[in-house]
């Protein structure tokens, strides 16, 4: 046996993450390229101060004002309310989605999407030792909702991931189909619909927090990490039935919430008007890349986030290595032939236009 004595079905395996390079436009992991202002940044830096004066002692395990603070911000996105014993908060969604899986997941249970989806969810699967089920997607990326009942009734998945923009396609699902799979799926497991993306979508699409009322086995997660512009903060939530909420707490480390993660969340929280303003200027932008991009022969997924899925080339690799060149990094990933790129400032997505022009003309 080599060195180290590693699970046999991790041998070989790179570890997740989309490619670090330093150019001068990057545009390839759907950050918010709108930092916070100096006012939000003085606010944060008081309250890490503040929490530092306490870091002899744990955290508050339970981070019960975050929780009513994220409750309050959900709110104001549904018609019924949403309580603090509905909320539960990790580092990053990533962390809300193994959570999952710990709690519902399982040796000898399944969990089960649509793909091209997430590419982080079959490796959540794996680390829980939960059995991983794969769909697939309509030719427009949306759910074909007699296929995915199908699947659901032949496989009876104990977790069933809905991503609401999905990514890497944008696309967001109809509020029915996401009730028509909790009714399917029944109390026998949960539906995570992943609304990482949430607060881009497109003015009429319905966020899925709706549903909560009507369906106890709905779970609805969010991220901090996109609209928040706190990427670096890695604050990811879920809103659920509270017996969800109290059942991942059983698999929770302990004090899993540092005290100056707590604090910086509170911050940025308190200053949501500011730091989501820009939400509307990444949407507009967003709606008008689609737009050029279509004038201009390429295919483009109907986008509720804030990137969008474009193609088809016949060779990706090389229109990614010649937007490389021109100081431009996108993602290589989606199905073969598609590229993903992200929407950033004016004077960024001006950069990647030229670029884009001058590599599919240099490789046609």
């Amino acid at each position: 046996m080599s060195f180290p004595p590693l699970r046999e079905e991790l041998r070989g395996i790179e570890p997740y993450g989309a490619p670090q390079i330093d150019v001068p436009v990057c545009l390839n992991t759907n950050e918010n390229p709108y930092g916070p202002s100096a006012a939000c940044a003085d606010d944060i830096a008081a309250s890490v101060r503040e929490a530092a004066t306490s870091l002899h002692r744990y955290p508050d395990r339970e981070h019960v004002a975050l929780r009513t603070a994220l409750a309050s911000y959900l709110s104001a996105d549904t018609v019924a309310p949403v309580s603090t014993e509905q909320v539960w908060a990790a580092n990053g969604s990533n962390e809300i989605m193994l959570q999952l899986l710990q709690a519902f997941g399982g040796p000898g249970r399944t969990a089960l999407s649509f793909a091209p989806t997430y590419s982080m969810y079959p490796e959540y699967a794996r680390d829980t030792h939960t059995r991983w089920v794969a769909g697939r997607r309509s030719d427009d990326f949306g759910l074909d909702l007699d296929a995915a009942r199908d699947l659901v009734a032949a496989e009876k998945p104990h977790v069933v991931f809905l991503p609401s923009p999905n990514n890497p396609t944008g696309t967001a699902l109809e509020p029915a189909a996401i009730a028509a799979l909790c009714e399917l799926v029944g109390e026998r497991g949960i539906v995570v619909v992943d609304e990482a993306y949430g607060e881009f979508r497109r003015a009429g699409t319905p966020s899925a927090l709706d549903l909560l009322p009507q369906h106890r086995n709905l779970v609805v997660t969010r991220t901090m990490s996109k609209a928040f512009a706190a990427a670096g903060l890695r604050l990811g939530y879920l809103a659920a039935d509270p017996a969800i909420a109290d059942a991942v707490r059983v698999v929770r480390l302990p004090y899993h919430l540092s005290s100056i993660t707590q604090a910086v969340a509170l911050a940025a929280l308190r200053h949501a008007p500011e730091l989501l303003a820009r939400v509307d200027d990444l949407r507009a932008e967003r709606d008008s890349l689609v737009a050029w991009l279509r004038e201009r022969g390429h295919r483009v997924a109907d986008s509720d986030a804030n990137f969008c899925l474009f193609g088809t080339f016949s060779d990706r690799h090389a229109v990614w290595e010649g937007l490389l060149e021109h100081g431009v990094l996108v993602r290589e990933t989606g199905p073969d032939g598609w590229l993903r790129v992200s929407i950033g400032t004016p004077a960024e997505m001006s950069t990647f236009k030229d670029a884009l022009e001058r590599v599919t003309k240099e490789i046609a």
